[in-house]
């Protein structure tokens, strides 16, 4: 399962975060990563009780809550503050790795299972070389490269890695959705189910046919969500 979903904040909210990230106090990414991925790491990151990143992150999520595609692919009952990081220079590449199966909330300490992880894109393709986001096994091979404010959400259980970037920088947030819908095929079908409706909807208004797939749809939410 991948979902690119475009603009998640605004071109405006994307320039006003570069401007603050660029003179933003950067250190080593290994300190977040797991015993594997940090063998593998080489970014730099914010620290996560940075303010710049503590206020960043806030408009990240608030972004997100106003995500119809968003709330729809990952049905999220919890969502790990997200974090910022910079590839460029000879910090700037992030081999293979899959992302911890679960994350403790730096505040809280509460846990969250990581269903699916996201990368929000903050720099333009054109602003760097290389710097691709690739997925093992999953189309394209190359990998994302995608617009500043598009999103690829994606399973947390994939081998991923981040390509060497070999000019200019490369700017992004990422972060781990726990979702409502545990299993990623049940996940799907809603995924697919709620598209449909959405569709038919706009052919058909409220048909009694439509509403009885809403209903469909409601009760599967009912019987499979965790919240």
């Amino acid at each position: 399962m991948i979902h690119h979903i475009r603009a998640v904040p605004s071109r405006e909210l994307i320039s006003e975060f570069r401007e603050r990230l660029v003179n933003a106090s950067w250190t080593d990414g290994k300190a977040t990563a797991g015993t594997q991925s940090a063998q593998v790491k080489n970014n730099l990151q914010l620290d996560s009780d940075d303010l710049v990143a503590n206020e960043l992150s806030q408009r990240v999520l608030s972004a997100l809550s106003d995500s119809a595609q968003f709330f729809t692919a990952a049905l999220p009952k919890r969502v790990y503050p997200p974090l910022f990081n910079r590839y460029g220079g000879a910090q700037n590449h992030f081999g293979n790795h899959i992302d911890n199966a679960i994350r403790t909330h730096p505040a809280t300490a509460r846990h969250l299972r990581t269903d699916l992880s996201f990368t929000l894109f903050l720099s333009d393709p054109n602003e760097y070389d290389g710097g691709e986001l690739v997925l093992a096994d999953c189309e394209p091979q190359n990998g994302y490269k995608l617009a500043a404010g598009d999103l690829l959400l994606y399973d947390s259980g994939t081998i991923h890695r981040v390509e060497p970037v070999t000019r200019g920088v490369r700017y992004a947030s990422c972060s781990w959705v726990e979702s409502m819908i545990r299993g990623p095929q049940e996940r799907e079908l809603l995924y697919q189910m709620d598209l449909a409706i959405i569709h038919l909807r706009e052919k058909v208004g409220d048909d009694p046919a439509l509403i009885s797939m809403v209903g469909c749809y409601h009760n599967l939410l009912r019987r499979w969500a965790d919240v």
